[in-house]
């Protein structure tokens, strides 16, 4: 099982990418899904309560809106953010790995991770390829634009990543995700074959 990790700069597309490779027959783990999921641990919840109060909770859960507005505040977020981390990253890396290990029993012929934060939280090494993602600053700006961001937001929620300069050069191919989704596909399909995966009509049902 090839295990297929999507890096990129904010808005460059990776979920896209990644739907790309669930056409071709890759199984697709959503590290933001995984994380949201842990936050319903007890241990999570407790250590979230002793960090930030009951100001971050609602009907007993985890507020993401609340907890986000602190983590990414424009001062204090930077170590905040770096709080929450050390109390998440740990639980969501084991729980990708468990499912790691699931879907290659299953004999899956690849999984592909999409994880924001893959190299700080140091999964790239569940991976056997690394795909960066590459989209113009300007196509990003739009994307963001579409969610309410200026763009101040999308260089700050940025720099509490590791630089596109680091994801590109550890990354073992790149895909041009600033075209049109029928292109990407197209290149997506080449890495696919040069993998020597199986083709779609040949995957187990």
């Amino acid at each position: 099982m090839l295990v297929i990790g999507v890096a990129g700069g904010i808005a460059c597309g990776k979920s896209s990418v990644a739907e790309c490779f669930q056409q071709l027959g890759a199984t697709v783990l959503n590290a933001d899904q995984i994380g949201h999921q842990v936050l319903y641990e007890p241990s999570v919840k407790q250590k979230i309560r002793e960090n930030w109060g009951e100001i971050v909770f609602g009907n007993g859960e985890v507020d993401r809106s609340a907890l986000g507005r602190i983590v990414f505040d424009p001062l204090k977020g930077p170590s905040e953010l770096a709080k929450l981390e050390q109390i998440t990253h740990p639980r969501i890396g084991q729980r990708i790995s468990n499912v790691l290990i699931q879907l290659e029993q299953e004999n899956r012929p690849a999984v592909v991770l999409d994880a924001p934060v893959m190299f700080k939280a140091g999964w790239d090494r569940l991976c056997d390829k690394i795909v960066f993602v590459h989209a113009e600053k300007a196509t990003r700006q739009q994307r963001v634009a579409v969610r309410g961001w200026l763009p101040e937001e999308l260089k700050r929620r940025e720099s509490n990543q590791v630089s596109l300069v680091t994801k590109r050069s550890r990354a073992t191919d790149v895909i041009d995700n600033s075209l049109s989704i029928e292109e990407t596909f197209l290149q997506i399909k080449d890495l696919w074959r040069r993998w020597r995966l199986p083709e779609p009509d040949s995957n187990p049902s």
